[in-house]
């Protein structure tokens, strides 16, 4: 097979427009008898709330201020319908979208927040994921905090552990990591005749197409996504964030409406990697072969679901790491927290998991004092090779070959003295 690409140097189409400055992004547009929006968000974790725009609304420059009511269909989200446009009675989260203030000018649309008043009626909140899935626990979305459980099961994992000769126990926990793309948040909506058009840096414009039609309830091809260049992603730009605010904002008012986030803004206002709280129990025998793993992972998504299923799925598949172990159990749990929501980062779940069994390798080695790489190298997946979830593998396992060269590249470094 001839390959026309890899091991090659191609010209990247948009290469020269972004390193000459030309390249055009959405906070670049700008268009006649333009409106500026900006997002009042929450400032409580957990609250009931009650808003009065009355004060705001009387400020010189102020065309109008969104909020629920407004929204015909109030709900959004790609997995499940948790997120609403405007939140209505309560917010879950810091952050969550309560108004949207368009007026002529960035300055006035500013001030407009301030004076936005907001009672807030502080409930009690869970942070913690292990606390949220207790029954007594603060409900985020009135039903149970835990939103989705995968099991995985290979061989016999009592009968397993029976047979190993050293048992490694422990838990680790990974941390909440914002994607920040050099590119903040920004776009701009207009009408094109009667379909509204929606210029904004995304990574599913399709799914956002959907999902403007269905919260302004018209049809589908009513609604024109365009994806300006996009200033970094990694996951962050597959939620929706300001697109229904704009596409709500330009067909209420009939003029185009452009909104940026600052930085701080862009922080609550996308989502997060899942924070993951891991428990494992890892076995081998004398002769440094892994023999049983046991695992329970816990995945922090925050107060909307978002891929939370997909992410905590992936966890539980990549569990084991890329290790033959014959005897395996795990479960994995996606939970509602009062946290800032988390959704897909580089890896889907895939990402956190080597936190826990690459150190759990490192222990049992050390425990069995066997070198870690021949450890590893004892343990890999090879070609013939079946995964905990029963794939055999028969093609691509470079793994044992790409262990060898780190090992042959760590003695030269060694031997030159780096």
């Amino acid at each position: 097979m001839k390959l026309e690409t890899v091991g090659k140097n191609i010209i990247r189409v948009d290469g020269l427009a972004k390193v000459t400055g030309k390249a055009t992004y959405p906070q670049d547009l700008y268009m006649d008898n333009m409106l500026y929006g900006k997002t009042l968000r929450s400032t409580k974790p957990h609250a009931n709330i009650k808003v009065d725009t009355k004060k705001a609304e009387k400020i010189p420059g102020v065309i109008k201020i969104l909020t629920y009511r407004d929204v015909p269909y109030n709900h959004h989200g790609v997995l499940f319908k948790d997120h609403e446009v405007f939140c209505a009675k309560k917010v879950r989260s810091i952050g969550d979208p309560i108004a949207f203030v368009v007026a002529t000018c960035e300055k006035t649309a500013t001030k407009a927040l301030e004076e936005i008043e907001v009672e807030y009626e502080e409930l009690e909140a869970v942070f913690d994921p292990i606390k949220a899935m207790d029954e007594k626990a603060p409900k985020v979305h009135d039903k149970s905090n835990i939103i989705y459980k995968y099991q995985l099961r290979r061989g016999d994992i009592e009968e397993g552990f029976k047979q190993c000769d050293v048992i490694v126990e422990e838990e680790y926990k990974t941390s909440m990591v914002d994607h920040a793309f050099l590119q903040p948040e920004a776009g701009i909506a207009y009408l094109e005749n009667d379909t509204v058009v929606v210029c904004v840096s995304t990574q599913y414009p399709h799914f956002d197409q959907l999902e403007i039609a269905e919260a302004l309830k018209i049809p589908l091809d009513k609604v024109k996504v365009i994806n300006p260049a996009v200033g970094g992603a990694f996951g962050g730009r597959e939620d929706i964030t300001m697109q229904i605010h704009l596409a709500l904002a330009t067909r209420l008012i009939g003029r185009p409406v452009k909104a940026i986030y600052t930085r701080q803004e862009s922080f609550v206002a996308h989502s997060k990697r899942h924070p993951m709280i891991m428990r494992y129990k890892t076995g081998a025998n004398r002769a440094g072969r892994l023999i049983a793993m046991e695992a329970t992972i816990v995945g922090d998504t925050g107060a909307y679901a978002s891929w939370a299923i997909n992410i905590l799925r992936k966890s539980g598949v990549h569990a084991t790491g890329p290790y033959e172990i014959p005897n395996v159990k795990v479960d994995s749990y996606a939970v509602y927290t009062n946290n800032p929501f988390a959704g897909a980062m580089r890896g889907f779940g895939a990402t956190q998991v080597p936190i826990a069994h690459e150190q759990q390798m490192d222990i049992l080695a050390e425990r069995l004092n066997i070198d870690p790489i021949r450890f590893r190298l004892e343990n890999c997946f090879k070609k013939g090779s079946t995964t905990a979830t029963g794939q055999i593998l028969e093609e691509s396992i470079p793994l044992e070959r790409t262990i060898k060269e780190v090992e042959k590249q760590m003695k030269k470094s060694v031997v030159g003295g780096v």
